[in-house]
């Protein structure tokens, strides 16, 4: 039992919640080890949301409300870690979710889906019947009506060779990647250098707000982000946190 009072209290229960995931069946184990690379990014961020991450949330919001066919890609970690939070703003968006896995078998595909809808989700695409192109590992299985014919994808917690591959294929991809400088962040189109477990929620947040606004209002914002500036902004938040540690 880990006390509230422990000074790494919410980072400790993340951990447990992926362990609680793998014995679940629905983390890979290798996602234990994609969690602390990510936490060891959070720290350079001072474990918070910054500026830049919070505009690129809400950018991300406003595109995937405009988007004609958007699609929220699911895998082990954000099953073990945001499940409630995905399927609240997969609702809130209109976007189905999608399990996509790069250590896959049909049994971890099929708990993660069981394990969604037993939290209350009902948009889900099920099928692996397309193959995104130029991408020859389990992750370019997906289905014809989800992620293959998709205008926006959201891909939380990506692998960069997929986000490319969708990227090349036209998509506006959303990424979230607490490592600004990783493949996957420099090839998305938006990319929200932030916690997941903070994210989801933001995003959700920024589209309850903005689901009334309208299109041209959408567009204004979204025309007015630049992912090359947002990623170098995050790296000038870090290296100012860093600046303000005391030595």
């Amino acid at each position: 039992m880990i006390p509230k009072s422990h000074p790494r209290y919410e980072s400790l229960m993340t951990r447990e919640q992926i362990v609680e995931g793998v014995e679940k069946g629905i983390t890979s184990i290798h996602g234990l080890i994609a969690q602390g690379r990510g936490e060891a990014f959070d720290y350079l961020l001072g474990e918070k949301t910054t500026k830049s991450a919070l505009n690129a949330e809400k950018v991300a919001a406003a595109v995937l409300l405009l988007a004609k066919k958007p699609v929220i890609s699911v895998n082990g970690n954000v099953a073990a870690l945001v499940p409630e939070d995905i399927i609240n703003l997969g609702n809130t968006v209109n976007a189905p979710l999608e399990v996509n896995l790069f250590h896959r078998t049909e049994e971890r595909v099929n708990k993660i889906i069981e394990h969604l809808r037993s939290l209350g989700a009902k948009n889900l695409c099920t099928k692996s019947d397309a193959l995104i192109p130029c991408l020859e590992h389990e992750r370019g299985k997906v289905d014809s009506d989800g992620i293959f014919s998709a205008d926006v994808v959201l891909v939380p917690l990506e692998d960069g060779d997929r986000c490319k591959a969708l990227a090349d294929m036209g998509k506006t991809v959303i990424a979230i990647d607490l490592n600004p400088l990783s493949r996957t962040a420099q090839c998305a189109t938006i990319t929200i250098v932030d916690n997941i477990t903070r994210a989801i929620p933001n995003i959700s947040g920024f589209a309850e707000k903005l689901k009334n606004t309208n299109n041209s209002e959408l567009q204004r914002l979204v025309k007015d982000f630049g992912n090359k500036k947002n990623l170098a902004n995050a790296l000038d938040e870090i290296a100012g946190y860093l600046a303000s540690r005391p030595s």
